[in-house]
């Protein structure tokens, strides 16, 4: 897997993600994808300029508000099926949507209501394939490119951002809305082509993710994000940074025209700005990223992105305004980048599109309820107050953030290990059977236990991550020396799972550090719960193991 490919991060370039070949291909095609996606979001959105602003950033709504109803389900899939027919399908069917949303409107007036439930159910094709597609990032290109490829993609993003908006325009203009619907259907079958040509290596199926079902699958994903310190920490610096960035992308339009008196060209030049910014900021991240802690960069972006809109909150320029969209890319490179980067390397292979399912689903849905709230604000105040009440919030956001920095999550490793070795037993249990106990009975020195209880807090988060149910640590009342850790998972199945895929490098760390202070081998038993039948099937007593 291309995680383990890591190259010293000096020699890293900007593009070094590129020179990947498939990584390449789905960029480009990506690319034009995203490019047809502006262009309708731009044809949407000056459709709508006319009907006030709540309906305006309603675009931006109903585009966002998919993930935060179907990301965790499509986040389970990613992670039970084939994530490249899963990404093939939605696509196909996107690309359905779009073409229908331009038959009705090149057949005719298309009203607000069919505009938007159409982008909703484009926004619901969205959110399926979007934690499919975050999570096959790290097996494009090596753990170390990781914040390149999220900067390659945040470049993407916003160069098409630039391009699809002025191309919208330009059609809008010359055409007709249902142009730039028809272009964007279009796009969707690039990437479809070049999935069909990917083939990806596969690993060899494991039993336990053949016998979890969608509902154990997605208490699994809840359950590590709930006691993963790292992976909650990105998703509360998403939150801190997405809301106040949102009013950016929603009220721009009417920045645009109502402000600048710019039309749907004027619109898309500012766009053009954003997109310049982007550029500059990826060409800037490799060697930013060596002199600043992620934290430290997410905490300046979000400082640099509050200065811009107190500048757009009062700017009549529009010279002033395309500069300073400038650095609002840029510091959206940069945020961008660092959480999904951070995100990504945080999350282990087995739940990884679960985890960033939930990152999804507070970026993203940050964003879309974001622009409803600044829209709301906007129809009941100004322009002017709502970009600065943005402003204000995105300041206290780097406020936090710079107090709060940690260490980068690069340091740490979710990759999987087996080094903890599975369970000897006379009886081979069914992978259905359970729930099951596991005690772990360790003898500790007095004059380390204090040190010995502080390192089984990170044990209790690792066994709690990779599937325990409960969890215990007691202390031998008459041998003070002998603690006894408890835990129980709900079947056995998932208890071969917690011993082999789940088990990380990150995991074995924190156990070895426990196991340090130990005075003897630890003894293991295993327990489980008797079915019905267990006068036949399970009649010998609880097997023990020392390891």
């Amino acid at each position: 897997m291309a995680d383990g490919d890591a190259a010293p991060a000096a020699r890293l370039t900007a593009w070094a993600p590129l020179t990947n070949r498939i990584f390449r291909l789905l960029w480009i095609a990506q690319f034009g994808s995203n490019i047809g996606t502006w262009t309708q979001t731009v044809g949407a959105q000056w459709l709508l300029v006319g009907h006030g602003a709540v309906l305006v950033t309603l675009v931006q709504v109903a585009s966002g508000v998919p993930v935060l109803l179907f990301a965790l389900p499509a986040g389970v899939l990613a992670d039970l099926v084939d994530r490249r027919t899963l990404l093939l399908t939605a696509q196909i069917a996107m690309a359905c949507l779009a073409g229908l949303l331009a038959v009705l409107a090149l057949a005719g007036p298309l009203p607000p209501a069919a505009l938007l439930a159409l982008t909703f159910l484009l926004g619901c094709g969205a959110a399926l394939s979007a934690p499919a597609w975050q999570a096959i990032q790290p097996s494009l290109v090596p753990r170390a490119q990781l914040a390149q490829a999220s900067a390659l993609g945040a470049v993407n993003m916003n160069t098409a951002r630039a391009i699809g908006p002025a191309l919208g325009g330009v059609l809008v203009s010359l055409a007709g809305a249902g142009w730039t619907f028809a272009l964007n259907a279009v796009s969707f079958l690039g990437i479809a082509l070049v999935l069909l040509r990917w083939r990806p290596v596969r690993s060899a199926p494991r039993a336990e993710q053949e016998r979890e079902n969608v509902r154990t699958a997605l208490r699994a994903g809840g359950r590590y994000v709930r006691h993963s310190p790292r992976a909650r920490r990105v998703l509360v610096r998403a939150a801190l940074f997405t809301p106040g960035t949102a009013a950016l992308w929603a009220l721009l339009p009417i920045v645009a025209s109502q402000r600048l008196g710019l039309g749907s060209s004027g619109y898309g030049l500012l766009l053009g700005s954003v997109g310049a910014g982007a550029l500059i900021g990826a060409l800037l991240l490799p060697k930013v990223s060596r002199s600043m802690s992620g934290d430290q960069l997410l905490a300046g972006s979000t400082a640099v992105f509050a200065v811009a809109l107190i500048v757009l909150a009062t700017a009549r320029s529009t010279v002033i305004v395309a500069a300073l969209l400038v650095f609002s890319g840029s510091a959206w490179i940069g945020a961008l980048s660092t959480l999904n980067a951070a995100m990504q390397i945080t999350l282990p292979a087995w739940v990884r599109a679960r985890g960033l399912a939930f990152y999804l689903i507070v970026f993203q849905g940050g964003q879309a309820l974001g622009s409803l709230l600044w829209g709301l604000v906007a129809a009941w105040t100004s322009l002017r107050t709502t970009l600065s009440g943005a402003a204000g919030l995105l300041l206290l956001s780097a406020v936090v953030i710079w107090h709060r920095r940690r260490r980068d999550a690069h340091a740490f490793d979710p990759s999987p290990t087996d080094a903890w070795p599975g369970p000897v037993l006379t009886l081979e249990p069914a992978p259905s059977d359970g729930p099951v106990l596991v005690l772990v009975d360790y003898m500790v020195g007095e004059e380390t236990s204090e040190a010995f209880r502080a390192a089984m807090q990170h044990v209790e988060r690792s066994r709690r991550r990779t599937g325990a149910t409960t969890w215990g640590l007691y202390q031998d009342a008459q041998q003070p020396s002998r603690f006894l850790e408890t835990f129980t998972l709900a079947s056995w199945s998932e208890h071969l799972a917690q011993h082999h895929s789940r088990y990380t490098g990150l995991d074995r760390e924190f156990e070895t550090r426990a196991r340090d202070l130990v005075t003897a081998p630890p003894r293991i038993t295993h327990a489980i719960a008797p079915g019905p039948l267990a006068s036949q099937s399970h009649a010998a007593p609880a097997q023990q193991r020392t390891s």
